[in-house]
Formats: C-alpha cells, sequence, structure tokens
C-alpha cells in the first residue's frame, strides 16, 4: 500500500515530456501546463488503473475529512497543491496505522527466529528511492503553497535560491480564493501533521524547517490591522504553541542557524551579490521576535552549546572561523535584553562557558576553547562583579578548597585527582592562553597562587603532567604583575612570611594520583618527631629551590633583581639593628621577669633568628643558582645593590667596636664593590640617567670616606664620590687602577699605598701621576732559574701549589728538550706517574699534561708503558691498589690527549693503541669500557685508509655493544665512536668503510628506535644525520666550473 501512495506522488510530480516542453513558448507556460496535466494524468490513473484503488479511496477519506479542500479551483498552482498535501495526508495516516498493527502484533517464535536473524524493519522505513520521491513532493509543496505567500523580508526569498524559484514567483497568483494567508495556514498544518511521523518528520525538517518556521512566525506574529486580519485569535494562538513546540523538538544548534538566518542581515546591507545583501533585512517585528527566541535558546539547559555550535559547525579553524569564535564570544558575554535580570542571565551562561572547555575533540575543543576563554575574558572585562561570582569562583572551587579543607569534613580526599587536573587546565587555558591580565584576573589568581606553587614543587619531585601547566601559570603570574603585588608573593613563598591561602600542610599533603594527576589526602600522623622536623626542613629547602628556578626562566624580567635588592636591604636593616638588640638583651633583668615573660622573650629571639636564617638561605640559594647578569640586569639594579652593601659597611663606623670592620671577608667585599663601582664610572660612555642613579651612592660613599678606619678605603671611596658628584668631570686615575684589581683587593690596596707614596714626592694638583704598571705574577716561574734535580725535589713537596708549579715546569722543560729532561726521561716518566695518583685535581691535571707532552716526544718507550699501565693497572710499587681504577682512567686521558697530538703520524704510531683499546671495551668496568670507546673514536677519526683493513673489527665490537651493552654510559660512547669516525672519514667514508657502512647504519637506527637512553639516542641522530651528509655529497658531488686550456701538439 506504501509503493502504491508513493506511486501516485511520483505521477503527479514526474517531469514534463520533451516534446511536450518544446511546444511550451515560456518556462513560466510550461511549468503552468506541466502541473495541470500531471494532477489530470493522476486523477485519470486513480479512477482507472486497478493497481491504485486502495491509494484512491484513502486519498478520498483523507479528502471527505479535509475542511480546507477547496475543491476544483481556476488556480492551478494552488489546486496541484492541494493534490499534493491529500496525499501526503494519505501516506501519514496508512503509516501510522501500519506501525500501530507492527507493535500490537506477536514477536515470532522462537523456533523461527535464530540469532544471526535482523530485526524486522518497521513499515514506515522508507528506501532511497521512495525518499527521494517524497522528498520532491515535499518541495512542491514548499515551493508553491509556502514560500510565495511569505510577506517581504520573511525568510529568504524563491529568486534568491535558483533560478526555478524565479519562475515560481512569477507564476503565483496571490489574489484569487482562498487568500494568501489561509493557503500559507494549510499547508503549515499538513507538514507538521506529516511531521508526526519519525520518518517523515527527518524529510521535512532536514531541508524545508528555515520555511516552516518562517511560516509560524508570520502567522502567529506579524501585526495587522483589525479589519483586515487573516487569521483568528485562535488560530494565531495555534500558530504561536505550535512554533514553540518546533522549536523545542528539533536540535538546537539548527533551530538557532535558522532563527539567525530569519534574523536578516543588516539594516543596511552590503553591496549587491553578497552573503550579507543575499539575506535581506527582516521587518522590524520579526527581528524583535528572532532576538527573543535566541535569547531563549541561549539561556536554556546547553544552550551556549547550541549558539557555537550553531555559529561553527563546519568549520575548518580558518581565519573566518577565529573571527566567528570571537564574535560569538562578545554575544555570549552581554546580557540580551529579553533577559529578566542579569544576574539571572550569568548565573545560568556562566557554568555553560566553563563546559565548553572541557571537549576532547581536537578541532572542536580548539574552537570551543577560544570561545570560552574570549567570552571569560570579556565578562571579567565587562562585568567583572559577575565574572567573579559565577564564573570565576566555580573555576577555582578546588584550589580554594584546598585552602579551607578540615580533617574533620575530608578524612581521606579532600580534593580528587580529576577535579585538581580540571581545574588547573581551565586556569591555564583563561588565565595563560588567553593571557589578557587584569586587575580582576590577577587578584583571582593571587589568591590561589601558594597552592599552585605548592603542587608545582610536589610536581618537581615526581612524574606528573601538571608540571608544565604550574609552572606556565606561575611564570605567567610573575612575568604580568605589579613589582609591588609580586614582591610581597615571593617572600611569602620563599617563606620570609606567614604562609596564606596555602594547603594546611599540618593536616593535608598532595600525592600523585592514578592518572598521572595530583589528588590532596588527609596527612597521616607521624611518630618519629626528628623525622618530622627533617620533612619540614627539606621540605622548606625544596621550596625554595623550585623559587629560585622559577625566577631563573625569568631571563626576560627585573623580578630577579628586584627581589634579591629587597632581600638585601632587609639584611642591612637586619644589620643596623643588631646594636639595639645586643643592647636590650644586656639591659634584660630575667630577675625581675614571671616566667612567661622569659618564655615570650626567648621565643621572640628564636623567632628573630629563624627569620635571619630563612633570609640569608634564600640569599645564598639565589646566588648559587642565579647568573650575575639575570641578578643585576641594569645599572639601577647594581647601584641599588652597591646602596645596600655601603650601608651595610657604613653600620656602626662611629662605634668603637664596629660590626664587620675588622672582618676580613667584609673588608675584602667591600673593596671589591667599591671597585664595581670604579668599573662602572670607567665606561667609555656613561648617561646623565645613569649618573643620577648613583646619586644614591654619595651619602654612604661620604660616611666611608670619613669614618672608615682604612685609609686605602677611605681615599677611594672620597675618589669616587667626587666622579659621580661631578658626572665624570673629575676623574683621578685612581680610578682605573680600582677598576682593574677589583677581583682582588690586597693588589688594590698595595697599588693604593705604592701610588699614595708615590705622590707624596710631588706636589698635588688635582690629578695622580701616571703610575707604571706592575710585572704580572701570575705567569710561570721561569725554568732557567733552577737546574732539574730542584725541580724533581719540588716536584714531591707537600704543599699542593708548589707541586703543581713544578710540574707545569717539568712538562715544559720536556716540551722544549731540555738537555736535563733528555737525559732524565725515566726519571720524569716516574714523577709523573707517582703525581697522576694525586687526589687534589690542580696535581693530577698538570701529571697528565706532562704525560702527553712526554709521549708526544718520545712515542715509541713512553707509549709503550702507558699502554701497559692502561690495560693492567699502575706499575709503580708505590701504587694503591684501592686506586687502581681512578689511575687507569687518569691514564686513559693521558692516551687521549696523545692521540689528538699524533696528527698524521696516527696510522704509524696508532697500531699498537688500537689494539689496547680494542680489548678494553672488554673490561669487566663499565668506566674502563667507556674511556677505550672514547679513545678510540679520539684515534680512529685519523687514521684515515690504514683503517681500512680494521674496519670488519671495529665495525663488528661497536654493533655488538650497541646491541648488547646493559651500561647506558657504554652503549653512548660506542655510539659516539662511529659519529667521530664518519666526522673524521668525511668524503673517504665510502672508501674505507664499504663494507661495513651498511651495519653501521643498521646499529644507529636501531639506538635510535629501541635505546632507553636519551643521550644514545641523541649521538645516534646526529650520527646518522653526519652519514647523511656524506651519502648526499657522495651520491650528488659538487659541480665545478673548470676551464681547461689544453696545448696542442
Amino acid at each position: 500500500m506504501t509503493s502504491e501512495i508513493l506511486s501516485a506522488i511520483n505521477i503527479l510530480t514526474q517531469p514534463l515530456g520533451a516534446a511536450e516542453a518544446s511546444a511550451q513558448t515560456s518556462q513560466q507556460e510550461a511549468l503552468h501546463a506541466a502541473l495541470g496535466a500531471n494532477k489530470s494524468v493522476l486523477l485519470e490513473r486513480l479512477r482507472s488503473d486497478g493497481r491504485l484503488q486502495r491509494a484512491a479511496r484513502m486519498r478520498d477519506e483523507a479528502k471527505g475529512e479535509a475542511d480546507w479542500y477547496g475543491g476544483e479551483t481556476d488556480d492551478v498552482t494552488w489546486s496541484f497543491v492541494q493534490e499534493c498535501l491529500l496525499l501526503l495526508l494519505t501516506l501519514t495516516r496508512h503509516l501510522t496505522e501500519e506501525l500501530k498493527r507492527f507493535q500490537e502484533a506477536p514477536p515470532p517464535s522462537g523456533s523461527l527466529r535464530t540469532p544471526e536473524m535482523a530485526p524486522p524493519l518497521p513499515p514506515d522505513v522508507l528506501s532511497v528511492s521512495q525518499q527521494k520521491t517524497l522528498g520532491a513532493a515535499l518541495q512542491f509543496v514548499v515551493s508553491l503553497g509556502v514560500c510565495p505567500y511569505l510577506s517581504a523580508g520573511v525568510g529568504v526569498p524563491l529568486g534568491r535560491r535558483s533560478a526555478f524559484g524565479s519562475v515560481v514567483e512569477k507564476l503565483i497568483g496571490r489574489e484569487t480564493s482562498p487568500p494568501a494567508g489561509r493557503r500559507l495556514l494549510t499547508t503549515t498544518r499538513v507538514l507538521l501533521q506529516v511531521a508526526e511521523r519519525a520518518t517523515l518528520a527527518t524529510l521535512v525538517f532536514s531541508r524545508h524547517l528555515g520555511d516552516v518556521m518562517a511560516a509560524l512566525c508570520q502567522l502567529g506574529y506579524e501585526p495587522h490591522r483589525e479589519d483586515r486580519r487573516p487569521l483568528s485569535s485562535e488560530e494565531c494562538r495555534w500558530c504561536k504553541e505550535a512554533l514553540r513546540n518546533l522549536l523545542g523538538k528539533v536540535y538546537q544548534p539548527i533551530v538557532v542557524k535558522e532563527l539567525l538566518v530569519l534574523q536578516g542581515g543588516p539594516k543596511q546591507s552590503g553591496p549587491a551579490g553578497s552573503s550579507r545583501a543575499a539575506l535581506g533585512s527582516a521587518p522590524a517585528w520579526l527581528r524583535r521576535l528572532c532576538g527573543q527566541l535566541l535569547s531563549e535558546r541561549l539561556m536554556q539547559p546547553s544552550g551556549v552549546q547550541a549558539v557555537v555550535r550553531a555559529v561553527l559547525e563546519g568549520g575548518t579553524g580558518g581565519d573566518s572561523d577565529w573571527r566567528k569564535c570571537d564574535a560569538v564570544a562578545r554575544i555570549l558575554a552581554a546580557c540580551p535584553q529579553q533577559s529578566a535580570s542579569a544576574d539571572g542571565y550569568f548565573r545560568l551562561v556562566c557554568p555553560q562557558i566553563l563546559d565548553l572547555l572541557h571537549f576532547r575533540d581536537k578541532l572542536t575543543a580548539q574552537q570551543f576553547q577560544r570561545v570560552a576563554t574570549m567570552a571569560a575574558l570579556s565578562m571579567v572585562q565587562e562585568r567583572p562583579a559577575f565574572a567573579q561570582q559565577y564564573l570565576l569562583a566555580p573555576l577555582l572551587a578546588p584550589l580554594h578548597r584546598c585552602i579551607t579543607a578540615s580533617a574533620e569534613d575530608h578524612p581521606h580526599v579532600a580534593v580528587e585527582e580529576s577535579d585538581l587536573t580540571r581545574c588547573l587546565e581551565d586556569v591555564y587555558k583563561i588565565w595563560v592562553v588567553g593571557n589578557s591580565p587584569s586587575p580582576t584576573l590577577l587578584a583571582a589568581l593571587q589568591d590561589v597562587l601558594p597552592v599552585i606553587f605548592t603542587l608545582f614543587c610536589f610536581t618537581k619531585r615526581s612524574v606528573s603532567h601538571l608540571r608544565a601547566p604550574c609552572q606556565e601559570i606561575l611564570l605567567w603570574f610573575l612575568k604580568l604583575s605589579e613589582t609591588s603585588a609580586a614582591l610581597p608573593l615571593l617572600r611569602q613563598l620563599s617563606g620570609l612570611r606567614e604562609r596564606r591561602n596555602d594547603v594546611a600542610a599540618a593536616a593535608f599533603h598532595f600525592t600523585a594520583g592514578g592518572d598521572g594527576g595530583v589528588r590532596l589526602v588527609c596527612r597521616q600522623a607521624c611518630s618519629d618527631a626528628d623525622e618530622e622536623l627533617y620533612e619540614k626542613l627539606s621540605g622548606e629547602q625544596w621550596r625554595l629551590e623550585c623559587l629560585v628556578q622559577l625566577l631563573a626562566q625569568l631571563s626576560d624580567s627585573d623580578l630577579a633583581g628586584d627581589f634579591f635588592l629587597d632581600l638585601l636591604q632587609e639584611l642591612t636593616g637586619w644589620a643596623a639593628a643588631l646594636d639595639e638588640e645586643l643592647k636590650d638583651e644586656e639591659q634584660v633583668d630575667v630577675a625581675a621577669m614571671t616566667l612567661l615573660e622569659v618564655e615570650q622573650q626567648l621565643l621572640g629571639g628564636a623567632e628573630r633568628r629563624a627569620e635571619k636564617l630563612t633570609l640569608l638561605q634564600a640569599l645564598a640559594v639565589m646566588v648559587e643558582s642565579l647568573e650575575q647578569e639575570q641578578l643585576l640586569r641594569k645599572t639601577s639594579q647594581v647601584v641599588d645593590f652597591m646602596v645596600s652593601l655601603l650601608q651595610r659597611a657604613c653600620v656602626g663606623l662611629d662605634g668603637a667596636s664596629a660590626p664587620g670592620v675588622g672582618n676580613l671577608v667584609e673588608s675584602q667585599t667591600l673593596s671589591m664593590g667599591m671597585g664595581l663601582v670604579a668599573t662602572l664610572l670607567s665606561a667609555p660612555q656613561i648617561s646623565a640617567e645613569d649618573y643620577s642613579c648613583m646619586s644614591k651612592l654619595l651619602r654612604p660613599l661620604e660616611a666611608l670616606s670619613q669614618q672608615h678606619p682604612d685609609v686605602v678605603v677611605q681615599e677611594l671611596a672620597s675618589n669616587l664620590r667626587a666622579v659621580i658628584a661631578t658626572h665624570g668631570a673629575f676623574r683621578p686615575e685612581s680610578l682605573a687602577d680600582a677598576a682593574r684589581c677589583r677581583g682582588n683587593p690586597d693588589e688594590m690596596t698595595k697599588s693604593s699605598k705604592a701610588r699614595s707614596e708615590g705622590r707624596s714626592q710631588q706636589t698635588p694638583v688635582g690629578r695622580f701621576p701616571q703610575r707604571p704598571s706592575p710585572p704580572s705574577s701570575s705567569g710561570d716561574p721561569d725554568p732557567s732559574n733552577k737546574p732539574l734535580s730542584d725541580w724533581l725535589l719540588e716536584a714531591c713537596d707537600l704543599d699542593v701549589p708548589t707541586r703543581a708549579v713544578a710540574l707545569r715546569v717539568v712538562t715544559r722543560m720536556v716540551q722544549r728538550r731540555h738537555p736535563e729532561a733528555v737525559q732524565a726521561q725515566e726519571k720524569v716518566l716516574t714523577l709523573f706517574l707517582e703525581n697522576l695518583e694525586h687526589e687534589d685535581s690542580f696535581v693530577y691535571l698538570s701529571a697528565i699534561q706532562g704525560l702527553a707532552v712526554l709521549a708526544d716526544s718520545y712515542p715509541g718507550h713512553i707509549l709503550e708503558r702507558l699502554l701497559q699501565d692502561f690495560q693492567r693497572g699502575p706499575s709503580l710499587p708505590s701504587s694503591k691498589q684501592e686506586r687502581s681504577l681512578e689511575t687507569r682512567l687518569k691514564v686513559g686521558e693521558v692516551l687521549m690527549r696523545a692521540s689528538r697530538a699524533m696528527g698524521e703520524l696516527a696510522p704509524h704510531l696508532g697500531r699498537p693503541l688500537l689494539s689496547v683499546f680494542l680489548q678494553g671495551t672488554r673490561d669487566p668496568d663499565q668506566s674502563v669500557r667507556a674511556s677505550s670507546l672514547s679513545n678510540l673514536g679520539e684515534l680512529c677519526q685519523r687514521l684515515d685508509y690504514s683503517l681500512g683493513p680494521l674496519a670488519q673489527e671495529l665495525s663488528s665490537c661497536l654493533t655488538a655493544l650497541i646491541k648488547t651493552e646493559r651500561e647506558a654510559e657504554v652503549r653512548r660512547a660506542a655510539v659516539h665512536v662511529i659519529a667521530q669516525l664518519l666526522r673524521g672519514l668525511s668524503d673517504k667514508t665510502t672508501q674505507v668503510l664499504s663494507d661495513v657502512l651498511l651495519d653501521l647504519y643498521r646499529a644507529l637506527k636501531l639506538a635510535v628506535r629501541s635505546d632507553p637512553d636519551p643521550a644514545a639516542v641523541l649521538h645516534a641522530q646526529l650520527a646518522l644525520e653526519e652519514l647523511d651528509h656524506v651519502m648526499r655529497r657522495f651520491v650528488f658531488p659538487e659541480q665545478k666550473l673548470e676551464k681547461k686550456i689544453v696545448v696542442l701538439p
């Protein structure tokens, strides 16, 4: 029966034959004739064709129940639409009855049904061809029965959809009966009745939803004069209710998209042919209605997501999509006029905006996150109060819960791993990715930043994917916040202030989660007080180290230097208050105090000492971990540093026992600091701004020049003050001397005294006489001053500097082939070997250098002895067996330097070394194996063509080590040997290593793919790059443009 009804629909909608179409004079007439002819053919077939009798009977029943059917009319198009509507109603009624019988029918018996059988299809399922036929009928109904009767500006006109639409617009007559409003109501009602069946609703709304919505909007809401209203009040109310029901049933992003289309383009449309001009300008009543309906869609549950999907669905992530994201974000941040209150709007929308941050699909997540980030930033700027209450507070709730959690409320887990992970990811997306620092955002983040820092310190000790977000968030705040806000925070994080807004360390602590995240759990009571104290102290030290690591990342910021100077200033204040504290302690009469007062006095002193220790610890870690260029990046910071240093030196100068004046370390520090000021003043060009900044040094320099007990310091301070005060007009020669000697305070003192003695013999004229530079004392003594025997004796001295200098002198004598050194070759060799076992690096490095020079001068005998010691251990009777391994490694260093010095003699002298190094790769100790491989690489890259006969053996050794060696250090060295080999042979690689090149390549690829050591993988990648360069030069040799001149005989 379904196929019979669809056959009738097909007869009604089939296209006009070619012969008939050619006889027509215009498109309108051809369409008019085709509609009339198809209707006549259908009625004839329904009367005469026996196969369509049931379809004709059901059509007549539907016709009898249709109160809108007007019978025969002169308007062919409306008559055609009526027939289509009757057949659609007939099909809908039939499918409804069939589906009801299908649902009431008992299921087939178990004996007739097998597990492999598919469930029976319901009768309302249509084939592809049937859907095509039904879609054609719906298109005729909408084109002839809906679109022509829409008012101007309502919906998209037919003429702008296709050429067929222009033909239809000219064909429709709006003056004939029934009137246009009644026709539009009839068509819309029938389409909604058809859409009650789910199968047919898909066909109706997938293509014609916008037209149906436009018709319902016009029928229900278009204003009319009372005497010209086409519909009754009841019918208008029905249309409004039908529109509400339709908008509630359809997929919301599609509804939003169609409402945006109905709302039309701007009132002043763009140029003809543009997309905005194609939309046209909708009437005012329709624009208001669409705005109200869009606001209702937005404020529904998941309404924000529906609006975003409607605008962005189908995008590719290009520039136009990003502009759409920004536009949608601005819409979400603005409260619509239809909203009852701004508070209610933001209460509904803000949670949905946060949900946009949690999508996992890559393209969708990028677009949604941009919309959410931009919307959040716009809300923070335009509505900070609502954003703080409904957006930022829920977003940061897990971090606030870390601060306010109590053991009574959360006896086990205070914050779950998923909540903390989601919170930090959201903070990273809005604060760091959004990168729009506003006072509201900075203040909200500052409240929870101690928790994030504590979490960062925990992740630095373990493996967690939250480490990078925490670090980026902390760096973002420190970079963009004001110095006045960042410095107190740094003091709190470093432990110099009481910890506020942080995790309660006594009750809770962070632990690793199951998915690579972190959760906050209740801390178990510790019974060991010493262990608890150790954990507390080590935790504070670790927090300080993590803070300094963060400051090290701020390479382009002055914050690290400002914090350093702030700590120095506090240290200066404590130094100034030291005398008063000592006097107060001396004046305290303990006998007259109560026990409580004594306890408070002692606790107060202990707290002050703890604060001082914390300050000194922070300064020490910063000086050790941060580069000087980062601590003092600008001249103003250097000047502030000097002000702090000089102020500490001025503390108590007027007292008899001035603290620090007699302290050698502090005196030298003061001298070096003043030398630093002299260096600044000795620069070729100093700006007026720098001199203005240095004016802060005038007062402490004046105090030092008048009160310091050291005459040299007084003189230098007076000169520096004069240079700064005169902006460089007065420049004594002592300034350059102080700048040169600022690394050596003693030398500065000597030069100053010498200059004072020389100056006492001349008349002072405001400038000091030029002083000849003293001979340098940093060079080595002249070996010709003493015989070799004396130097050999000094090389056995217990004083380390004396011994090291003697070894260097003997080395230079061997290098210059001194006659005594040539005759005492064995004694020199024994001396160097004995000092090779010395534990001081100054001594054994001098011995290594001496042995290398000795091996270069007399390779035959010396190399044989060194190879024996490297292979079997030290051969001297006085050698200590417990230091045998260390001595062998030092001998390996000597052999490596000797290999480098061989040069072109390596093919002749390197054969014994090559054999020993290959044997060393099988040594039981991993350090010796690695040393042998390192020496092997240095030697092989200098052997050139003489390596050819040994290539197979060398390749077997290296590939076996790469594949089977357990120690990462040895595998790393084996891969590095291949890299050195390729680098040394260069273009000769394809000739010398032709037989083993493939094996080496496979070994390198194996290391890259499967070696767990990152350093070995890096070495393998570098070796492959070197091999790639070699093969490229071999396959594509460099083209040389040469001109040859041949002289013919």
